[in-house]
């Protein structure tokens, strides 16, 4: 049927194009158009015949018109589809006007049914134009958005197990009077943590100013009363010392007392930066908005600080009890008890203290008291227990997110049986203007008191100093 449109088409052309004599004459010569007559061979029948609108032609009307194409159809080469042809033709030759195309100034329009377009003979049952059922979706294939989520679920099971790094450096300069002026490096540090399930966790921290491994333990947490860390980590020991890290300390110095009794530059001569090698119980109780109301530590430590094998047989022992009974507000008693090196020698601390720091105020004191073993100044002497203390008060106020005032007066007295004692006034400034970025200003006043039996043994010795120290931290 589309073959014979076609041929429609070529001859409405040649007949708006032509002179209809002479139209008319190549259709009774016997012979069709050759458009026409290519269907009618190919199809072994013709598709339509040729009208004219052109009534107003006197020489060709339309009845000797439509005569001649008349006998044009009865010519040979279309004698053997004649019967199927008159079939399907109405009485005067014309061609039905259902299926004739519209004939418009000489412009042959399709039928609007689209369904006249096909040949009915190669129109087969309707049903047979669906999809076949073969081309559907197997049922062995699941949504592909099942797999993805699959894969992004192990993905995120993988990147939980993977280490969380972060790290910091602190950097800046120092002048103090009569004695240096220097530009310092104090710490570069970079922390690993992450977790092995949903209860265990581990963390390695490594100090790169001078070299060595600081913190690398594995904690088990079943419960709130109940947790287990073992290996090496901070002494559960004073309040700064265990809640109080570098980038979170107000001030660029620890008070000296920790510093000369906790393992930062300690008078039995370590320097652990308050760390040691052990394992530790520790929980709390009565938990309440985020808190809870008491909470224990009790560890046992070598005792001769990070990264040493212990040289002698015993443990040194730490207990720690800690009361919170509103929000900010801590009170805090810590005991230390052990002996250090071959000779094992006496080591014994105690620390007292309280601490609020919450909203734009921050109040922290704490006093320490230390028994330490010394060797004898004289070979054969009895070895000597020094006792030392001291204690510091400092506070804060919070003027802006931003920017936070600070004042602090510590002392420490090294060694009771003189009376040597030093004291520290320090007024700071902490200034955060980006959130991985702190700024510290300190000035500190030495003041250095002793009798006449002190100063003599400490003849030489600057008895009042002043200091200036800034330090940057930079976080990641």
């Amino acid at each position: 049927m589309k073959n014979h449109l076609l041929a429609l088409f070529a001859c409405a052309v040649c007949t708006s194009a032509l002179p209809e004599r002479l139209f008319a004459r190549e259709v009774t010569s016997g012979n069709l158009p050759c458009p026409l007559r290519a269907a009618s061979a190919a199809d072994g029948a013709p598709s339509a015949s040729l009208r004219s609108d052109n009534h107003d032609n006197p020489d060709n009307p339309d009845g000797a018109l439509r005569a001649e194409v008349s006998e044009a159809f009865e010519a040979p080469e279309a004698s053997e589809a004649s019967g199927l042809f008159s079939a399907s033709l109405p009485a005067d030759g014309g061609v039905p006007p259902e299926t004739a195309p519209a004939v418009d100034d000489g412009v042959v329009s399709l039928p609007s049914d689209p369904s006249d377009l096909s040949d009915p003979s190669d129109l087969s049952d309707p049903s047979d134009l669906s999809a076949p059922s073969d081309l559907s979706a197997p049922s062995d294939l699941s949504d592909p958005t099942t797999g993805l989520a699959e894969r992004l679920s192990a993905w995120e099971r993988i990147r939980a197990r993977l280490p969380r790094i972060s790290g910091y450096l602190q950097l800046g300069y120092e002048w103090l009077e009569h004695t240096s002026s220097e530009f310092f490096i104090r710490r570069v540090r970079l922390d690993f943590h992450g977790d092995l399930a949903p209860k265990l966790d581990y963390r390695f921290h490594v100090e790169l100013v001078s070299p060595r491994l600081l913190d690398a333990y594995l904690r088990y947490r079943p419960f709130d009363q109940l947790n287990l860390q073992v290996g090496e980590f901070k002494i559960p020991f004073s309040i700064e010392n265990t809640e109080y890290p570098p980038t979170r300390f107000e001030f660029i110095d620890y008070p000296m007392a920790l510093v000369r009794l906790m393992g930062f530059n300690d008078i039995c001569g370590l320097t652990a930066t308050g760390r040691d090698l052990g394992a530790q119980l520790y929980g709390g109780f009565w938990r309440r908005e985020g808190r809870h109301l008491l909470c224990y530590n009790l560890a046992l430590f070598n005792g001769e600080g990070v990264n040493a094998a212990d040289r002698n047989r015993s443990k040194d022992f730490v207990a720690r009890l800690t009361l919170r009974p509103m929000d900010g507000l801590q009170v805090s008693g810590s005991w230390y008890w052990g002996e250090y090196g071959e000779h094992s020698r006496k080591r014994v601390r105690y620390a007292a203290g309280a601490c609020y720091d919450r909203g734009r105020f921050m109040l922290r004191g704490e006093y320490l008291l230390g028994v330490t073993g010394l060797p004898a100044a004289e070979s054969g002497a009895r070895p000597v227990e020094q006792e030392s203390q001291g204690w510091y008060v400092a506070a804060g106020w919070r003027a802006t997110r931003s920017l936070q005032p600070v004042v602090r007066c510590d002392t420490f007295e090294e060694d009771l049986r003189w009376n040597l004692r030093q004291t520290n006034y320090t007024a700071g400034l902490l200034w955060t203007p980006l959130k991985y970025l702190r700024c510290q200003l300190n000035y500190t006043f030495e003041d250095h008191y002793a009798d006449a039996k002190a100063r003599a043994a400490a003849a030489g010795r600057d008895f009042g100093r002043h200091r200036v120290a800034v330090m940057l931290t930079g976080m990641f």
